[in-house]
């Protein structure tokens, strides 16, 4: 019998960071060890807050530690324009059962890879903060770590400056230790997370389920729409962050190809801009596997079975 594999997510919740909660919850081949959070999509407070309402929407009980509250450089900017004043605008969530864990998310993350009787792969979703910090602050547990799969970066053109994605934005020097780390890394950023398209008959399917928790995740879904048709000109919102939780699921949910990334610190138009080498042009050494092409069916079938699990 194959084990679980041990993760801890780090998020912003944040809509799309809240469906990568529900998969890491129900998905029989993951082991959520513990959630930590980074300011990104709204302050600290708020993604805090939004992950403690998620796990009490669903009944997930599991340690939430609160991390950074700004980035390596500089002060954290907010994303209310996509995801409202709360950061997880859209329906009405309960409030939290059970108390933050005591420690920082650094604390967290070394003591869950520490004690693990496996190595842990650890989901970013956010900013990359609290994974360079603790790459810096605990050397002696880098061979414990089996993956960092982070969503975060294109390809292609960004999305919150015109070759910048928002989660290596909010901080390149944080994403520039992670990527220089030489651990196994999987980048899932715009140029697959945009196949991951919240349409009408995935919230159909989902409406159908005819839970509380389903009623409610398209309700913010149905928020997360209208500010990407606002925002974006996109008629169907991405579902990102799921995306790097799915690969580790199940590798053949998306088309990996190994090739060196970097990121952008300089640039006065291109700050926090991930270089991606698909060709082989720099010549330096492949330290990332880029995720090109998604499963879509399989991905949304992973998610909907997972709301369907948690559901009530």
């Amino acid at each position: 019998m194959t084990l679980p594999t041990p993760i801890v997510l780090d998020c912003d919740p944040g809509h799309d960071d809240a469906m990568a909660i529900l998969l890491a919850a129900a998905h029989p081949a993951i082991e959520l060890l513990g959630i930590t959070t980074v300011s990104g999509n709204g302050s600290l407070e708020k993604v805090t807050y939004n992950a403690q309402r998620i796990c009490a929407l669903a009944n997930i009980a599991v340690p939430i530690a609160k991390g950074a509250n700004d980035p390596m450089a500089g002060k954290a900017s907010a994303a209310p324009t996509i995801h409202g004043a709360t950061a997880l605008d859209g329906a009405e969530l309960p409030e939290p059962t059970f108390e933050l864990s005591p420690l920082s998310a650094v604390e967290l993350i070394a003591n869950l890879v520490r004690t693990c009787d496996r190595k842990v792969t650890l989901i970013p979703t956010g900013p990359l903060t609290n994974i360079a910090m603790f790459l810096q602050a605990h050397p002696e547990l880098h061979d414990r770590i089996e993956h960092i799969s982070f969503m975060g970066g294109s390809t292609d053109r960004g999305n919150w400056t015109p070759y910048a994605e928002f989660n290596i934005w909010a901080d390149p020097e944080a994403a520039d230790i992670v990527l220089r780390s030489g651990l196994p890394l999987i980048m899932s950023g715009l140029n697959i997370t945009h196949q991951a398209l919240a349409t009408s008959e995935v919230l159909d399917r989902i409406t159908k389920l005819d839970t509380k928790l389903a009623h409610t995740i398209v309700d913010l879904l149905k928020f997360f729409a209208d500010t990407y048709r606002d925002v974006f000109g996109m008629p169907d919102p991405p579902v990102h962050d799921p995306v790097a939780l799915a690969i580790i699921i199940d590798k053949t949910v998306a088309k990996l190809v190994s090739a060196p990334v970097s990121v952008e610190l300089t640039g006065e138009l291109t700050r926090g801009a991930t270089v991606v080498d698909l060709h082989g042009t720099t010549g330096q050494k492949a330290n990332v596997d880029v995720a090109m092409e998604l499963d879509v069916e399989k991905f949304w079938d992973m998610l909907i079975d997972a709301i369907a699990a948690l559901g009530a």
